[in-house]
């Protein structure tokens, strides 16, 4: 059972630092009789009134402007409060502490947003929504973020629920009236719809795919032995000259980490040390060593090579002991000066990008193939904000759905379809909240900024 809470809420809405307006936000049933006793003045639900906030001693803490938007017309759901003042932080607690003297708390993180959801305002997708719209990095994540925001994800989960609602129904009552001589069971009409369900499932699946690429990114790491010129490709694709580039081997010893985007894909790339085996030097171990460590996370891997030596044996010994998992490109640099005309193909199974990070000759090449290599298409319309656990929900789902057509095909038991299709509803409810946990609410919420 989730606990619903009744009690009143205070926070900082607006972000943290010096502006020319703050926003302290109260929600609860106290909100109204708290700000009375703030402000001098106090208008009608939804009526700005500008008026001064005062202290317990009546000394006058600063002067602004107080919203009043009453249950349930507000974004909680519950009476909600303003109080917009100057935006200083010394001004911003004294109202906070002003509100907990006379019976508010401070809010937990994204405790404004958990409220709304709890009170029906919005349903767990468009609340996480909430989240990626403050945090979105690029104007495509932006408008994703807005289109799960305007329940555009919640929209197509809940349709497929009740189309899976429907067959699911016809299941059970024609297990229920088995002794019929019709099968109903075994008619094609329910082959037609598990197929049905199965392809439009997939068509989500996608776009939630992009929009976890558009929230999340991809983390790519340059490998390769020293003076391979991994820090030439780092300050290529980031622009600007992040990484100390020269002739001397062996440049950098640590991990420099850049973020960037590539037609609206984020892409954290990490430039490491060069990896090779003889060295004594401690610090260059170290370096290795976080070399490592750092392959060891990535989601691709671009392995460097100088293109006038070619493919050497230490070359292929760092490819042999790259992460197995992981996908990875082989990056011939140095075109400039072996004169391999710029050209992406395929060698040895894998992919070979030829380019140039000095002069960026066949970076056009590597750019797309980046996005290529996620499944990433920029151009594409509709795609909303999603994340890793509706990707995992959408996942199970399908594989629920797809256990449930093979036990009907293959054994005719309509009582397992039956169940894998109850399978399938309650993955999917766990995205806009209709099967959810505490825990998971926790979990989610917790990661909000406070006064969201």
């Amino acid at each position: 059972m989730i606990e619903m809470h009744t009690d009143t809420i205070v926070a900082i809405a607006t972000a943290p630092g010096r502006g020319g307006v703050g926003v302290v936000r109260l929600s609860g049933s106290d909100s109204a009789a708290i700000a009375r006793q703030i402000c001098g003045r106090f208008g009608k639900p939804r009526e700005a009134i500008f008026t001064h906030f005062y202290s317990a001693d009546k000394q006058i803490i600063d002067s602004g402007v107080v919203l009043y938007f009453a249950a349930p017309a507000s974004f909680t759901g519950e009476d909600i409060v303003e109080l917009q003042g100057h935006g200083s932080p010394l001004v911003m607690d004294a109202l906070c502490q002003r509100a907990i003297q006379l019976g508010a708390r401070m809010a937990r993180p994204g405790e404004f947003s958990e409220r709304a959801f709890l009170n029906g305002k919005m349903d767990l997708a468009q609340a996480e929504a909430i989240a990626d719209l403050i945090e979105s990095s690029t104007e495509q994540a932006a408008r994703s973020a807005m289109r799960s925001l305007q329940g555009e994800f919640s929209r197509k989960i809940n349709d497929f629920l009740q189309e899976l609602t429907h067959l699911r129904m016809f299941v059970e009552a024609s297990i229920d009236f088995a002794d019929e001589e019709i099968d109903f069971l075994g008619e094609a009409q329910v082959d037609k719809q598990l197929q049905q369900l199965l392809t439009t499932l997939a068509a989500i699946q996608n776009s939630a795919r992009q929009g976890r690429l558009l929230r999340e990114g991809i983390s790519v790491v340059l490998a390769g032995q020293p003076n391979a010129g991994k820090s030439s490709l780092h300050n290529r694709l980031a622009g600007h000259d992040a990484a100390i580039v020269t002739e001397v081997a062996g440049t950098t010893r640590d991990v420099l980490r850049e973020q960037i985007h590539l037609g609206g894909l984020p892409l954290r790339i990490s430039d490491t040390a060069g990896l090779h085996d003889a060295t004594d030097d401690i610090v260059e171990l170290e370096g290795i060593r976080r070399t490592q460590h750092e392959l060891a996370q990535a989601d691709h891997i671009l392995l460097l090579i100088d293109d006038q030596l070619g493919m050497t044996e230490q070359d292929e010994k760092i490819l042999a002991d790259l992460p197995a998992e992981i996908t990875r490109t082989v990056i011939r640099n140095k075109i400039d000066r072996s004169g391999h005309p710029s050209a992406k193909t395929i060698e040895n199974q894998l992919p070979v990008i030829y380019l140039s990070a000095k002069s960026g000759d066949g970076m056009e090449l590597l750019t797309q193939h980046l996005c290529e290599v996620v499944g990433f298409h920029p151009e594409e319309e509709g795609v909303f904000m999603a994340r890793r656990r509706h990707l995992d929900a959408l996942q199970r789902a399908q594989q629920a759905i797809e256990s449930g057509y093979h036990c009907l095909a293959g054994m005719g038991a309509g009582e397992l379809l039956a169940e894998e299709l109850r399978q399938a509803q309650h993955a999917l409810g766990e995205i806009t909240g209709t099967f959810t946990t505490e825990d998971l609410l926790d979990q989610i919420f917790s990661s909000f900024c406070i006064g969201k």
